[in-house]
């Protein structure tokens, strides 16, 4: 087991820095300057994923009355935006990819010092949960070398030896491909006891209701044209794993019910996601669209 979970790991680096490789290679600098400065897109971006998202996590776990190990792993997803698989939600939904690679990385480097506090502020209101207190530098360091570098070496690519990043773009998008299936795959087969024993629950129902929620507000708390408001609504949907994972070694001890209620929500959460971006890739493929 411990090869097969460090053969996991190793795959999803890979796929998270395929994903944002490839979204730096189709950005342009004049792309991504129109995006950091659009203040109300911007904006919106934080107001959706860094207030109404945890509060909107907070809400459907006291509604639905999730015992305590799944409430507090719906508050530590709610609060940790800026997840990898936004920009590849981008690519399904033939979205704006640049805008999707740019404000996830922002959302990522932002959430990575907002988590803890956040988390802190919901769990001690709802009176749940103990203090928690997360090594920010590490997970600056981590979005840093797994998100950004990537992005920025295929835009650098891509303004400085456009050719290459011509020939390289095919590429990259098919290691994210296998990647994103491999990473799919594997969290189902490592989780499925977890899943499974959480079936017939209202952990996998907030877990989706969650995502399907923050597709519609991130898509509504946005500017543009369709395509980039639809790949903000994905950014938004998938939140970041890392903090949470990080968050319950430190805090909880890794307990293995908040763990399974962690793999149930995300999971769940992109059962919601990704047939909505599927569905927004079909209409932009139907007839009368390029």
């Amino acid at each position: 087991m411990g090869t097969l979970h460090l053969l996991f790991n190793a795959v999803t680096v890979i796929f998270i820095a395929a994903t944002m490789f490839t979204a730096g290679l189709g950005a342009t600098f004049a792309a991504l300057r129109g995006v950091l400065t659009d203040v109300p897109l911007l904006t919106l971006s934080l107001i959706a994923n860094m207030v109404a998202i945890p509060l909107l996590g907070w809400g459907i776990g006291a509604l639905l009355s999730l015992p305590t190990a799944s409430f507090i792993a719906l508050v530590l997803v709610a609060s940790s935006p800026g997840g990898p698989f936004g920009a590849k939600l981008a690519m399904v939904q033939k979205g704006d990819i640049v805008a999707a690679g740019a404000v996830q990385v922002l959302l990522a480097a932002i959430g990575s010092l907002t988590f803890a506090p956040t988390v802190n502020g919901i769990l001690t209101a709802a009176k749940v949960g103990n203090g928690i207190s997360l090594d920010v530098g590490a997970l600056v360091q981590t979005v840093a070398l797994l998100q950004l570098v990537p992005f920025a070496i295929g835009l650098l690519l891509r303004r400085y030896a456009a050719l290459t990043a011509q020939a390289w773009h095919p590429t990259a998008a098919g290691v994210s491909n296998v990647t994103f299936l491999i990473v799919l795959a594997g969290m189902l087969v490592g989780n499925w006891q977890n899943v499974v024993a959480l079936l017939g629950s209202r952990t996998l129902l907030a877990g989706f209701v969650l995502a399907a929620a923050a597709f519609a507000v991130g898509t509504l708390l946005s500017t543009g044209p369709p395509v980039r408001r639809t790949a903000m609504g994905g950014v938004t949907a998938v939140r970041n794993a890392g903090p949470a994972l990080a968050a319950i070694g430190i805090a909880f001890a890794d307990q293995p019910a908040i763990l399974g209620a962690l793999a149930a929500a995300l999971l769940s959460g992109l059962a919601a996601a990704l047939p909505i971006a599927a569905l927004l890739s079909s209409r932009r493929n139907g007839p009368g669209n390029p």
